[in-house]
């Protein structure tokens, strides 16, 4: 019988899957869904896998099969953490833990005002802000607007500076949450803003998201519950 915990996972899971979907479709690369996974042939934008397991005890070998593994990068988000990859050549890069924040949870409120991004010039101004200098801004591209599941929140300064923000995703009967960022005040200052967008624009809809160290335990003291392990490989190549 699957408990209810092991049903959020499920739903993070593909919820998590359809947002590596959209970010891989932003820049070309046509992944497909799949009874057991979604994999992507081509290799997808940095940071995102190649392949997310949607359910637990996937078949290893039909998995690696879909992905490109000649190419350096390939990697593999095992969303049940029950996958061992490491005679198809993967390492385990980092593991983290599924959260989960009930619709019920109180809203929260946060001293920045927030509003969802629109416009390409906007996107940019968020995008410089989530990479802080790094040199990735470029990793998001205008083509996300266009994706009706996809909502980049940001919060901006008095002064209209994007200074916190984060994405947005929903799927199914979960919102899906990613790239938490606040230049000052780290996380702390970032989910009282996002969880406070979320529960305006969806508030019957739980949130669902993975963390991992004090991130992790930031994301527990603003009412989320870890609810499953998951492991992301990397390809030794």
């Amino acid at each position: 019988m699957t408990t209810p915990k092991q049903l959020l996972v499920l739903a993070a899971a593909r919820n998590n899957a359809e947002w590596c979907a959209a970010m891989g479709r932003s820049h070309g690369s046509a992944g497909e869904f799949g009874p057991q996974a979604w994999a992507a042939p081509d290799r997808t934008p940095l940071y995102y896998p190649d392949a997310v397991t949607l359910v637990p005890s996937a078949d290893r070998a039909a998995l690696v099969a879909r992905i490109d593994t000649v190419t350096p990068g390939a990697s593999v988000k095992d969303s049940f953490a029950d996958l061992d990859l490491t005679e198809a050549g993967f390492e385990v890069l980092f593991e983290a833990q599924w959260i989960h924040r009930p619709a019920s949870a109180p809203a929260l409120t946060s001293d920045l005002d927030w509003y969802v991004v629109g416009t390409p010039d906007r996107l940019r101004a968020w995008a410089l802000a989530w990479d802080d200098g790094g040199g990735n801004a470029e990793l998001f591209r205008s083509e996300l607007l266009d994706d009706p599941a996809v909502f980049v929140l940001a919060g901006q300064s008095a002064g209209g500076r994007v200074v916190a923000g984060a994405v947005v995703s929903r799927s199914g009967h979960v919102v899906g949450i990613s790239n938490v960022f606040a230049l000052d005040g780290g996380p702390d200052r970032a989910w009282p803003l996002v969880l406070g967008a979320v529960h305006r624009l969806f508030p019957t809809l739980p949130v669902v998201g993975y963390e991992q160290g004090d991130d992790l335990v930031a994301a527990v003291r603003h009412g989320f519950e870890p609810v499953g392990p998951l492991r992301i490989w990397l390809h030794a190549s």
